[in-house]
């Protein structure tokens, strides 16, 4: 079997994992900083066999922690710079990822999701959420796309260096467990080729090649509340302004609809395909599914379920969606009925099932 290739578009049939690494090369990324944890691991091992091809770079750091501070220090010297995690190293690359929402430094971090709290599972879950949305100690001034195919985890991987890169804020792919390890065809191209323009790295520093270039300071420290409150209302305001240009949705049969589907991420193959069957049979049902969950579509999401009477809201976690939902259309009057099911995943029969209860 031939080598994949990012020549003209090109059919492959892969692990998410690997995906996630043909991706980071697509996107033009320079290195890969990283350290072990199931079920990310591959993404570690497949870029370290692609790198020596394309002229890229990887360290192994001595842990999480470290991991996510070299990637922001690549970032800082001008590298498009990556990393890839999941459960409790999602948890130690928090700090990181706060400092990089401080400093504004375009860092991507990529997450298979894994069972939690703690150790837990090394399968799958989406208990990580609410932790990537809004971990750390800021407010939450990211981007996360929640994938659900492994199409999805190629394009979105380059879609977060663009977004990082473009607005300074750190970005984030969250899949799963399960997307890391099954294989399942997509289509893997060059994003020039197609005609998609990727944002270039620069130098956050300044350009160490000129004895002349000019001072920058990048804080994350400050003295005075009053400092700290204006630096952090810029950001806000920033991203707000962002939110409108990349938040992503997907809607389909709302207009009528008595009852909606609502998930995120894989959980999201399930709705569809009991959705297409549901409507097959001539029931009013609808599907909404945030693509983004940082920002969150909540706007579109209040359009949607204007005329609908009922939420079916399923994840694979104890209501980190419902919280982000429950937040996002308050004041509405819809009856929201969750299916929460932490650690496992979820069928289509499931939510079937579910749905006839109704």
């Amino acid at each position: 079997m031939a080598e994949a290739s990012l020549k003209g578009e090109q059919r492959v049939f892969m692990t998410g994992n690997e995906v996630c690494a043909w991706a980071a090369v697509a996107a033009k990324a320079d290195i890969m900083y990283g350290y072990p944890i199931t079920p990310q691991n591959e993404i570690m091992h497949y870029w370290t066999r692609l790198a020596p091809k394309y002229d890229k770079r990887f360290l192994q750091t001595e842990d999480e922690i470290s991991a996510g501070f070299t990637t922001l220090g690549g970032v800082m010297s001008g590298r498009k710079a990556f990393t890839a995690t999941a459960g409790p190293g999602n948890v130690l690359m928090q700090e990181s990822a706060g400092m990089a929402e401080m400093m504004r430094l375009p860092i991507v971090y990529i997450i298979q999701q894994r069972g939690g709290p703690s150790t837990a599972t090394v399968i799958y879950a989406q208990q990580e959420t609410l932790l990537t949305t809004f971990g750390g100690n800021g407010e939450g001034h990211r981007i996360v796309y929640s994938t659900a195919t492994h199409q999805e985890l190629f394009d979105y991987t380059i879609k977060a260096f663009n977004a990082a890169w473009k607005y300074r804020f750190p970005a984030f792919v969250l899949g799963d467990g399960y997307q890391a390890k099954m294989r399942e065809p997509l289509t893997i191209y060059d994003p020039a080729e197609k005609g998609m323009e990727l944002v270039n790295a620069e130098a956050l520093l300044g350009d160490t090649e000129k004895p002349d270039r000019g001072f920058k300071h990048l804080r994350n420290t400050y003295n005075t509340e009053d400092e700290l409150y204006e630096v952090v209302m810029k950001n806000q305001r920033d991203w707000d302004k962002m939110a409108g240009e990349v938040v992503e949705w997907d809607a389909q049969g709302c207009e009528d609809a008595e009852v909606i589907l609502l998930t995120h991420g894989i959980v999201s193959r399930a709705a569809l395909t009991a959705y297409n069957q549901l409507r097959a049979e001539g029931k009013k049902v609808g599907y909404f599914r945030p693509i983004s969950v940082r920002p969150f579509p909540g706007q579109q999401l209040k359009d949607a379920i204007k005329g609908a009477k009922k939420l079916l809201l399923a994840e694979s976690a104890y209501g980190q969606l419902l919280k982000l939902v429950q937040h996002e259309i308050y004041g509405s009057n819809i009856t929201i009925v969750p299916m929460l099911r932490p650690g496992v995943g979820i069928t289509t029969e499931e939510i079937l099932e579910e749905y006839n209860k109704l």
